[in-house]
């Protein structure tokens, strides 16, 4: 199996732009300065990312509190990313790379195991973007369930 390549703590993030569940283009760019949780996940509306999805909502205050932003970040279209924004009521953008670019710039797409199976996919991934433009922490293959509570423990926002 073939890890695909992956960030580190201290790496440069890679930057990019892509369409939001808004319509409007975001890019990392835009949050330069502030710190940043970019995290990945499969697919809109399934159960483990509908967890994670509303985990961080329901946990954006405290983010919010310590100056860090949240994006989320799926291969969905943007059509998609809205109906689940609107069905679970987040308040944090959503970005659609359908073409897995920016996942696979981030170590969080390529083969991964799945019910014993090596496939290609999206490997649910988070990171935290310091200030500075660089990786402060690099999460592959999270579970969806109590991820965000074990960040919000572990990481020093």
């Amino acid at each position: 199996m073939t890890e695909p390549s992956r960030l580190n703590v201290g790496d440069t993030a890679p930057a990019f732009t892509l369409p939001s569940d808004s319509g409007k283009d975001v890019s990392l760019s835009d949050y330069a300065g502030k710190r940043v949780i970019v995290y990945f996940y499969p697919r809109a509306n399934t159960p483990g990312c509908t967890k994670e999805a509303c985990d961080f909502r329901d946990n954006l205050a405290q983010f919010n509190d310590s100056d860090t932003a949240v994006l989320g970040i799926s291969p969905d279209p943007v059509e998609k990313l809205a109906k689940f924004r609107d069905d679970h009521e987040l308040t944090f953008p959503l970005l659609s790379d359908e073409s897995k670019e920016v996942m696979t710039a981030w170590g969080a797409f390529g083969e991964k195991k799945n019910y014993g199976k090596i496939v290609q996919g999206v490997i649910r991934s988070t990171f935290l973007v310091g200030t500075d433009g660089t990786i402060e922490s690099a999460q592959y293959n999270v579970k969806a369930t109590g991820h965000v509570g074990r960040l919000l423990r572990d990481l020093p926002l």
